[in-house]
C-alpha cells in the first residue's frame, strides 16, 4: 500500500514538472512573437509617417488657384486660405505693402507665379510667412531694387525665378536665407559684375542675355562656374559684352592674366566668415563715422567758398561800376576846378586874341567901322579883365548887384 502511494505521487510531481515546462515554453513563444512585433512596427513606421506625408503633400498641392489676365492691380483677399499654387501672372499687381500683408496670409503657398506684373521693388519680408513656398516666379517685370531681407523666410525655397527684369546689381547678402535653392534665373537684366555669395550650392543657374564686364572682377564667377558642380545654362550664348576684345568669349572660358589672380583672391570659406564679416562691420562703422566728419568739414568749407564767391562779385561789380561813372563825374568836376589867371597867362591870353583879329581883318577885308568895334572889344576886355574868366553858369545878374 505504501509503494502505490510512492508510486502515485511520484506521478503527480512528473505531471506537475511537466505542466511547468510547459507553461514556460508557451512564454518564451509569446515573448518571441511579442519582439517580432515590435522589430517589425518599428521598421515599417518611418515608411508609412513618408507615406502618409506624400499623401498629404500631393492632396496639398491640388489646391490651385489661376488668376492670369484678370487685370487685377492688387492680389485678391478671398481666396480660399488653403491655396497652396496661386497665379497671378499678366496683371497690374505692384507688390506694395497691401499686396504684401495679403499674401502674408496664404501660408500653405508651395508655388507663387507674378510673372509679367508692375512690379519695380522687393520690400523687405515680403515673402516672410510663405515658409513653405518651393518656386517663385517674377519673371518680365521692371525690378531694379531688391532689398536685402527681401527673401527672408523663405527656407524651402528651391527655384528663384528673376528674369527679364532691370535688375543693375544684386548684392550677394540677398540669396543667404536661400538654403534649399537649387535654380536660379537671372536671363536678361543690366547685370555686368556677379559676386558669388558664400555657401551657394546651385545646381542650374542662367546668366545669359546680361551686359557681362569680362575684366578681372568677374574672376571670382568664373571660378566658381568651373569649379563648383552648377551648371551653366545656355552657356555658349552667355559671353562677355566688353572690353571689345573678349566679346566672342563665354563668361567661363575667358583668358585672364596673372595680374588678376593677384588682385582678386579666392572666395573665403564659412569658418572665416564670421571673423571676416566682424572685421569687416568695424571697417564699415569706422568708415562711416570718417565720411559723416569729411561731410561735416566739406559743408562748412563750402559755406566759406560760397561766401568768397558772392564776395568777390560784388566787389568785381562794384569796380565796374566806378570805372563806368568816373569819366562822367571828372567832367562834371572839372566843369568847376578855376583858378585865377597870372599876370603873364593874361596878356598870353590877350596877345593870342589880338593876332587873331587881326589875321580874322585882313583875311575878310572888312571895313575900318569893323574894325574900330573889333579895337573897342578888346581894349574894353583889357580895361574889365580881373583876372578870372568867365564861366557860364555864373548868374551875371547876381554879379552885378554885388559889385
Amino acid at each position: 500500500m505504501q509503494s502505490y502511494d510512492i508510486l502515485f505521487f511520484n506521478g503527480v510531481e512528473e505531471t506537475v514538472d511537466s505542466l511547468a515546462h510547459e507553461s514556460q515554453r508557451q512564454k518564451k513563444k509569446v515573448k518571441a512573437c511579442d519582439m517580432k512585433t515590435t522589430c517589425i512596427t518599428i521598421l515599417f513606421w518611418p515608411l508609412s509617417r513618408l507615406l502618409l506625408s506624400d499623401d498629404s503633400q500631393s492632396s496639398r498641392t491640388e489646391v490651385k488657384y489661376n488668376f492670369t489676365e484678370m487685370n487685377y492691380s492688387l492680389i485678391p483677399v478671398d481666396i480660399n486660405k488653403n491655396i497652396t499654387i496661386l497665379d497671378l501672372s499678366y496683371n497690374q499687381i505692384s507688390l506694395n505693402v497691401t499686396d504684401i500683408r495679403v499674401l502674408q496670409t496664404y501660408f500653405l503657398l508651395t508655388e507663387l507665379y507674378l510673372i509679367e506684373n508692375n512690379i519695380i521693388m522687393l520690400y523687405n519680408n515680403s515673402f516672410g510667412n510663405l515658409s513653405n513656398l518651393e518656386i517663385l516666379n517674377m519673371c518680365t517685370n521692371s525690378i531694379h531694387i531688391i532689398q536685402q531681407d527681401a527673401f527672408i523666410g523663405l527656407n524651402k525655397l528651391k527655384q528663384l525665378h528673376l528674369c527679364q527684369n532691370k535688375i543693375f546689381q544684386l548684392n550677394p547678402d540677398i540669396f543667404v536665407p536661400l538654403k534649399n535653392l537649387i535654380l536660379l534665373n537671372l536671363q536678361g537684366n543690366l547685370i555686368s559684375y556677379f559676386d558669388v555669395p558664400r555657401m551657394f550650392h546651385l545646381e542650374s543657374i542662367i546668366l545669359y542675355g546680361n551686359p557681362w564686364n569680362c575684366s578681372c572682377s568677374l574672376l571670382n564667377l568664373q571660378k566658381w562656374l568651373n569649379t563648383s558642380n552648377v551648371t551653366l545654362e545656355n552657356e555658349n550664348i552667355t559671353t562677355c559684352a566688353y572690353p571689345d576684345i573678349l566679346k566672342r568669349y563665354s563668361i567661363t572660358t575667358v583668358p585672364y592674366n596673372a595680374e588678376c589672380y593677384s588682385k582678386f583672391s579666392p572666395p573665403i570659406n564659412e569658418d572665416l566668415y564670421n571673423h571676416s564679416q566682424s572685421i569687416n562691420n568695424s571697417t564699415f562703422n569706422s568708415s562711416l563715422n570718417n565720411l559723416k566728419n569729411s561731410e561735416h568739414k566739406l559743408l562748412g568749407k563750402s559755406w566759406a567758398f560760397l561766401l568768397g564767391v558772392v564776395v568777390t562779385v560784388l566787389m568785381t561789380s562794384f569796380l565796374i561800376f566806378i570805372a563806368i561813372k568816373c569819366p562822367i563825374w571828372y567832367n562834371f568836376l572839372l566843369s568847376y576846378n578855376h583858378h585865377r589867371l597870372e599876370e603873364h597867362e593874361a596878356e598870353t591870353y590877350e596877345d593870342g586874341f589880338t593876332g587873331n583879329s587881326s589875321s580874322l581883318s585882313q583875311a575878310s577885308h572888312t571895313n575900318s567901322e569893323e574894325t574900330t568895334v573889333i579895337f573897342e572889344q578888346l581894349h574894353s576886355f583889357v580895361i574889365d579883365d580881373d583876372g578870372f574868366i568867365e564861366d557860364k553858369y555864373i548868374d551875371t545878374h547876381e554879379l552885378r548887384e554885388e559889385n
